[in-house]
């Protein structure tokens, strides 16, 4: 047997004789602090001062930040008290107006290490359109910042900004509750929302404002808030669960009533549903659209060039025709007038112009029947003269020229009576 082998054998005994591993119990090594109690909050702030590192900071650390074209001018304006309020914790600060940048960095003087972490939170608030005053509170060191990106969270444009104009509220009547209920300064800007407080209410407004851009009202949040600090104020509710007080909205789907279509089964149209279906009619079919249109006259598959020079013939076709309407109304008002009152058709005047001499002949005709039927029957045997309802050569009847005659012969005695 080799010696190789050997040594196999050896391994294999000595792996079947090893006693098992023991099980590895969870937090073994979690033991009891003497310097942790429950006496102790963890969320007390700790104060640190200048004697607490005396030697300062190593390397050197900064911090920059572009803002938009539109601050430039207030942060002009501003960048003196910036400088002098970074001043004081050891800090130095550079506005860059050619890159549009702010930059903050730390120095031999600054003794506090987390502060450079403020400074740039400090930058950002102000590109952030913070105002100066409110921005430089985050030095302080129980105030803290949050900036909610909610460009992101949706991507129709018109739903975010009423979603946005709704975490607003009528005349920021919802921000203004929710500052009040989180204890924090909400500003909404852009596609971001910048918040300043305490850790605590920095939660709750980003909750607030992730919920109200995905549809959820923030009225809901609010109630919530008013009524856990209610309960906040009893001492006897400290240890218990607040879910049997806390509202519980739950979320309605109402759906809408849709329009009957008109023919459809539910419209009062029973129609038998069959496999084949009946012949379409020309009423019922599918209207032609603008493209199948457009394919059949071939403007389809014309250039833009070609579109605009047929559309600017068709054009200039109804613009002359217009021309020669108008220019023949002005010449109809240049015309004479028919005389004889009205005009006559053509068919009319050559009916007048043919019966114009029969007209006379037709009328003494007329006369001469009704002179016979009506002498006949008084004075059946007596000869009738036409010539006295014919007229003379005075313009008028036999009959009337006498009478007139005998009148001014009587006239003409009684002067002469008259004179003697």
């Amino acid at each position: 047997m080799s010696e190789g082998e050997d040594r196999g054998l050896v391994e294999a005994g000595a792996g079947e004789e090893a006693p098992e591993k023991p099980e590895r119990k969870k937090g073994k090594h979690k033991k009891d602090k003497p310097w942790d109690h429950e006496g102790i909050d963890h969320w007390a702030l700790q104060p640190f001062s200048k004697e607490d590192n005396p030697t300062g900071l190593l390397e050197e650390s900064s911090f920059a930040t572009l803002f938009p074209k539109y601050r430039e001018k207030y942060l002009r304006e501003v960048w003196p008290a910036v400088t002098k309020a970074l001043k004081e914790v050891g800090l130095g600060c550079e506005l860059n107006l050619v890159e549009g940048s702010m930059t903050v960095r730390t120095t031999r003087k600054t003794w506090d290490p987390y502060i450079i972490l403020k400074a740039r939170d400090l930058i950002k608030l102000l590109a952030r359109s913070v105002p100066a005053p409110q921005a430089l509170k985050i030095l302080q060191d129980d105030m803290q910042c949050d900036i909610i990106k909610t460009g992101g969270l949706l991507r129709n444009k018109e739903k975010f900004v009423k979603r946005r104009q709704r975490l607003i509220g009528p005349n920021g009547a919802t921000l203004k509750a929710l500052e009040l209920l989180t204890e924090c300064y909400i500003l909404v800007q852009g596609n971001t929302v910048s918040a300043m407080g305490p850790w605590k209410g920095l939660k709750q407004v980003r909750r607030v404002v992730e919920d109200c851009i995905k549809n959820v009202h923030p009225i809901y949040h609010i109630k919530t808030l008013m009524v856990k600090r209610e309960l906040a104020k009893d001492p006897a509710l400290a240890n218990e669960n607040w879910d049997r007080f806390l509202p519980n909205f739950k979320k309605k789907n109402v759906q809408r009533k849709k329009p009957s279509k008109v023919g459809s089964p539910g419209a009062g149209c029973h129609r038998s549903l069959t496999r084949f279906p009946r012949e379409v009619t020309a009423a019922a079919r599918q209207p032609v659209g603008k493209e199948d249109l457009m394919l059949e006259s071939g403007e389809y598959f014309l250039s833009q060039e070609q579109k605009a020079a047929r559309a600017q013939a068709a054009q200039q076709a109804q613009q002359a025709a217009r021309v020669e309407e108008r220019k023949r109304q002005r010449e109809e008002a240049f015309l004479p007038p028919q005389e004889g009152g009205p005009a006559k058709s053509g068919q009319q005047q050559q009916q007048g112009a043919a019966g114009g001499g029969s007209s006379v002949r037709d009328l003494a005709d007329s006369l001469r029947k009704k002179m016979k039927t009506g002498g006949s029957a008084a004075q059946p045997n007596a000869a009738v003269d036409v010539s006295m309802f014919l007229a003379g050569p005075g313009g008028g009847s036999q009959q009337q020229q006498g009478s007139s005659r005998a009148a001014r012969r009587r006239r003409d005695e009684m002067s002469r009576g008259g004179s003697l």
